[in-house]
């Protein structure tokens, strides 16, 4: 089965969210996706997870179509669309392919893909202290947001609920300020 996920644009302004399960990763996109809406901006989003998941509820239209063998089934409102696409044969499309499908946005905000080549924020927990700190080998970790004190490897460290000091570090990181001022 052909994808249609294509190659994207090396401009994407993608800005990642990462960590291990229960870090807070989603608590962290969802403040700052208020956060970057509420000053104007066109915020999309991308999550990423290990588990195979279904937007189908059992039984429903879309998920009677792709049963019988859609590859894309689309449902549409007049409030909101969602493209469901069949792609196990073709294997999980890379970050940047799914990010190019979206329309266009000031930015995007991903959730997930520890490894993805983006700039990227670390979540710790204490919680979940004992797992590995990304930081300390992934050069794209531009910085760590926690509820507990880290050793940040020379990277700033945040509190998890500084959202206006995470959110300037990914304004000055993709250049927002302008997009900000533009919309003011």
């Amino acid at each position: 089965m052909a994808s249609h996920f294509q190659s994207a644009s090396p401009a994407l302004p993608l800005f990642g969210v990462a960590g291990w399960s229960n870090s807070g990763k989603t608590t962290l996109i969802e403040k700052l996706a208020r956060h970057f809406a509420g000053k104007g901006l066109r915020v999309a989003t991308i999550k990423h997870t290990h588990h195979k998941f279904d937007i189908d509820a059992p039984g429903s239209d879309t998920q009677r179509h792709r049963a019988a063998g859609a590859a894309e089934t689309a449902i549409v409102s007049g409030s909101r669309v969602a493209i469901i696409e069949e792609i196990e044969a073709a294997g999980e499309p890379a970050l940047e392919a799914v990010a190019a499908r979206l329309k266009p946005a000031d930015i995007i905000l991903v959730e997930g893909y520890k490894s993805a080549a983006i700039p990227k924020i670390e979540v710790r927990r204490a919680a979940v202290a004992p797992e590995k700190l990304l930081a300390a080998s992934d050069a794209l970790v531009l910085a760590i947001a926690s509820d507990y004190e880290v050793d940040g490897q020379g990277k700033p460290v945040f509190n998890l609920d500084d959202i206006a000091g995470i959110a300037g570090l990914i304004e000055k990181k993709l250049g927002l300020s302008e997009h900000m001022r533009q919309r003011a």
